[in-house]
């Protein structure tokens, strides 16, 4: 069972950084890329940020783009994400993701607050 163990998270203020990080337990052969994404109430989950499995290729949302930045370290099997310039739209519960060649995972999320 791959298994994935987010950390960081919580409450700050509008300008503010803020950092997560997730590790997984599937094999590094195995990981085609790894992610964010993001869910507040009410809405549907959304993608934050990938990084492919070399970790040569980003992408963003326009959404977070010049705020965000995914980085990973595959000796460690972990994916970090710096965020900055947080605003009160950032607020969600944050999910890892790995996509594998035979399917994905999620992280257990995490709670990101940014107050006005």
């Amino acid at each position: 069972q791959v298994q994935l163990v987010q950390s960081g998270g919580g409450l700050v203020h509008t300008g503010d950084s803020l950092g997560l990080s997730c590790t997984t337990s599937a094999p590094t052969f195995s990981i085609l890329s790894m992610g964010w994404f993001r869910q507040s109430p009410g809405k549907n989950r959304e993608f934050v940020a990938a990084i492919s499995a070399s970790g040569a290729s980003t992408t963003y949302p326009d959404s977070v783009k010049g705020r965000f930045t995914i980085s990973r370290d595959n000796s460690k099997k972990t994916v970090q994400l710096q965020m900055n310039s947080l605003r009160p739209e950032d607020t969600a519960v944050y999910y890892c993701n790995v996509q594998l060649y035979w399917g994905e995972y999620w992280g257990q999320g995490t709670q990101v607050t940014v107050s006005s």
